[in-house]
C-alpha cells in the first residue's frame, strides 16, 4: 500500500485522512494533541507518530491541514519537522491556507530536499471533509500534481491545478473575497425581511432559486434565522485568512473595499465575544445594534 502521513487533525484534517484510510491507504497521522491521533488511529485503523518527522519517514505523500503560516513551519522545519525525514521523490502537499509567502519558502527547501511542494488549499467546510467532497485549488508543478490528483480525490469533489507554486492560496484567497461579500449580503438581507415582518424562510424559499441563490444561502440561511453560530469555519480562523487577502492586496496593488470592511464587521463580531462563532454571525452583529 502507498504510504501516506497526514499531520493535523483538526475539524477538517480528521475526515480527510479517515478518507485516505477508507481508500486503503496506509496512514500515519500525527497531530498537537495525541489523544486525538489516538482516537483517529482506533477509528480508522491507522497509525500514529510522536513528530512530524517520523510521520513523514519513508512517507510517499505527506499532507498537512494546520493552523496558519507559524504552525506549518512548526510541523515542517526543525529536527522534529517533517522536512528533517522528506524522502527523495516525495509529495508534500499543504491544505492549510496560509500566505502565499511561506509557500514560496517551503516548496524552495523541500525542492533542496528532492521533494515536491503542492499548496492545495480546500473549500467546503467541515461538512465537506466529511463527506469528501471539498474543492481542491493547487499551485504547484504538473507532474507531482498528477501524481497526487488520484490520493486528493479521495477526498474531493473536484481538484485543479491552477498554476505554479502559490496558485492555490491565491485561488483560496479569491474563495474568501467572495465568502466574505456573500454572507454579509445574506446577512443584511435576513436582517431586512425581519425588520419589514416578514418570514425569512418564506423569503429564502423564493428569492434562493433567482439570482440571489449561493451555497451560504442554502446551508447557513436557517440556521442564521434560529441565532445558531456553530457550524463551521470560526469566525478567528476567517479573519487570520481576510488578513493574508488584505496583506497580498497591498502587495499586488488589487482594490478589495468590501473585503476590508468585512473583515471590521468580523472584529465586531470577535468584541462581542463571537471568535468562535460560524462565519454567518454577521447577522447577529446587525442585530446587536438594534
Amino acid at each position: 500500500m502507498t504510504k501516506v502521513a497526514f499531520i493535523g487533525l483538526g475539524v477538517m484534517g480528521y475526515p480527510m485522512a479517515g478518507h485516505l484510510a477508507r481508500a486503503g491507504y496506509d496512514v500515519t497521522v500525527y497531530n498537537r494533541a495525541p489523544a486525538k491521533a489516538e482516537k483517529w488511529a482506533q477509528e480508522f485503523n491507522g497509525q500514529t507518530a510522536p513528530t512530524p518527522a517520523q510521520a513523514a519517514q519513508g512517507a510517499e505523500f505527506i499532507m498537512t491541514c494546520v493552523g496558519n503560516d507559524d504552525d506549518l513551519r512548526g510541523v515542517c522545519l526543525g529536527d522534529d519537522g517533517a522536512f528533517s525525514t522528506l524522502g527523495d521523490d516525495a509529495v508534500f502537499i499543504d491544505h492549510t491556507t496560509v500566505s502565499a509567502a511561506v509557500t514560496s519558502e517551503l516548496a524552495a527547501i523541500s525542492s533542496k530536499n528532492g521533494a515536491y511542494f503542492l499548496d492545495a488549499p480546500v473549500s467546503g467546510g467541515q461538512a465537506g471533509a466529511e463527506n469528501g467532497v471539498l474543492s481542491v485549488m493547487c499551485g504547484g508543478g504538473l507532474a507531482a500534481f498528477e501524481r497526487a490528483l488520484p490520493v486528493i480525490d479521495s477526498y474531493a469533489k473536484i481538484c485543479k491545478r491552477i498554476g505554479d507554486t502559490g496558485a492555490g492560496q491565491i485561488t483560496k484567497m479569491c474563495n474568501q473575497i467572495a465568502i466574505a461579500g456573500l454572507v454579509q449580503g445574506l446577512s443584511e438581507a435576513l436582517h431586512f425581511a425581519d425588520k419589514a415582518g416578514l418570514d425569512g424562510r418564506d423569503v429564502v424559499e423564493v428569492i434562493s432559486q433567482g439570482a440571489a441563490g449561493s451555497w451560504q444561502m442554502a446551508n447557513r440561511f436557517e440556521t442564521m434565522i434560529d441565532d445558531e453560530y456553530e457550524h463551521g469555519f470560526a469566525v478567528d480562523w476567517m479573519r487570520k485568512d481576510l488578513g493574508i487577502c488584505l496583506d497580498t492586496a497591498n502587495d499586488n496593488g488589487a482594490s478589495l473595499p468590501v473585503t476590508a470592511l468585512v473583515d471590521q464587521f468580523y472584529k465586531d463580531v470577535q468584541k462581542m465575544g463571537g471568535g468562535r462563532w460560524d462565519t454567518s454571525s454577521l447577522l447577529k452583529r446587525l442585530k446587536n445594534f438594534d
